[in-house]
């Protein structure tokens, strides 16, 4: 296959470019601050990067250097870090292309990454993740506990603030949240690697409670005090973070819940039962169902009052958020979409059958107000604290079996 050639198409004036990115799929993608540079990652153990503000999309760079494919991909101010089944984390300068940092010391493949500036969290499937610090790449800690891979993180900073003695018994400042196949989520010190709290146990009841599938995606409200997980079993479940019980079980999907993100008090998800939803937060109501699907809804991205949807399928499709309506579909690739970004007025998707396409966004939402009401809202959450989140949620890699 060719490198970075690129021509133009014509499918409803909506695809704007079809661009032969990488010799085999694209696993994974991420997006500068700014939006300026798209970053691909790849089964062929390169990653590219993007120019998005040109007319066309220019390929800026590849770089190689890891030895297997690429699982996760971040942009932190002039630097991609890149996370492989070759167990290695790397650093690449932006402006040189050069690799400037090789992390080791996960024994098997790296799932999944996270950055807060200062560190680097990763995890894997050796049932650990690792903290490591952004400049020199030493590892600083390394959390023990799952029995099984480590999937989906989340870093929640303290708030001097908000925290107390009461809510804060084991003093802890910085708190990790990882997700496991082994139905579990825990919560760890930052300060000490000590894990906090298991997010699998009975009630108050004695009842059993918790997932009984692998957790394969997770977010927290705007505070940071309730965790949301979603899990193979079908169900997201909800839990006071602090204190680890479980607060609701929300039910409706019919397969693995693999993606999701909360928008003020709207949780989305994606599911293998072919939908995406939308549930009220705070009671657990299921109140819209995103159909037409016709496999498994990989990636799920709200943006404007619009929910963007990758599937397997081969196709992405956008939504109206408050009415659940299909506005368009975008057809073009021949595999599973793994990943999508907005910017610009323009929607990018990359695919396994190894393309990056560039499609026109614009005058979607057109339709609809409920873009007005979330950029108000988005500005008030601003003023949270800075949680740092999966942001590569394209589901469980389905090379590796989590059952």
């Amino acid at each position: 296959m060719g490198g970075c050639g690129s021509k133009k198409a014509d499918q409803k004036d909506t695809l704007l470019e079809s661009i032969e990115a990488h010799e085999k799929g694209i696993n994974c993608m991420a997006l500068s601050e700014d939006g300026s540079v798209l970053a691909t990652g790849s089964e062929d153990k390169s990653l590219r990067l993007w120019c998005t503000k040109t007319s066309q999309c220019e390929c800026i760079g590849t770089l190689r250097g890891h030895e297997d494919y690429i699982t996760c991909i971040l942009i932190e101010d002039c630097y991609v870090l890149t996370g492989s089944a070759d167990k290695t984390l790397r650093k690449w300068d932006v402006s040189t292309l050069e690799c400037v940092l090789v992390c080791r010391g996960h024994t098997s493949v790296i799932y999944r990454m996270i950055c807060t500036g200062d560190f680097i969290f990763t995890s894997s499937y050796d049932r650990t993740a690792r903290c490591w610090d952004f400049d020199n790449g030493e590892c600083l800690r390394v959390f023990r506990g799952h029995k099984r891979g480590v999937y989906p993180l989340i870093f929640i900073p303290a708030d001097d603030d908000e925290m107390d003695d009461d809510m804060d018994p084991d003093g802890s400042k910085d708190i990790l949240i990882t997700g496991s196949a082994d139905c579990t989520a825990r919560s760890w010190n930052f300060e000490t690697g000590q894990c906090l709290k298991v997010f699998k146990g009975k009630d108050r009841d004695g009842n059993n409670v918790g997932h009984t599938g692998a957790i394969t995606c997770m977010a927290t409200d705007a505070l940071g005090r309730i965790l949301f997980t979603g899990s193979t079993d079908t169900t997201v479940r909800s839990w006071n973070l602090l204190r680890g019980e479980q607060l609701k079980v929300f039910s409706g999907h019919t397969g693995s819940v693999i993606c999701m993100q909360i928008v003020n008090k709207i949780m989305y998800t994606g599911s293998s039962d072919h939908t995406a939803r939308a549930w009220v937060t705070e009671f657990g109501d299921c109140t819209r169902v995103f159909k037409g699907h016709k496999h498994t809804v990989s990636v799920v991205k709200v943006k404007d009052g619009l929910v963007y949807t990758a599937c397997g399928d081969a196709c992405a499709r956008v939504f109206d958020a408050k009415s659940g309506t299909l506005k368009r579909e975008f057809k073009g690739h021949n595999n599973t979409v793994t990943s999508l970004q907005v910017v610009g007025g323009k929607l990018f998707t990359g695919s396994y059958d190894g393309f990056l396409k560039v499609w026109d966004s614009t005058g979607i939402k057109d339709d609809t107000t409920f873009g007005k009401e979330e950029k108000k809202e988005d500005k008030k959450d601003k003023d949270n604290k800075q949680q740092k989140v999966d942001s590569n949620q394209n589901g469980i890699d389905n090379k590796i079996m989590i059952d």
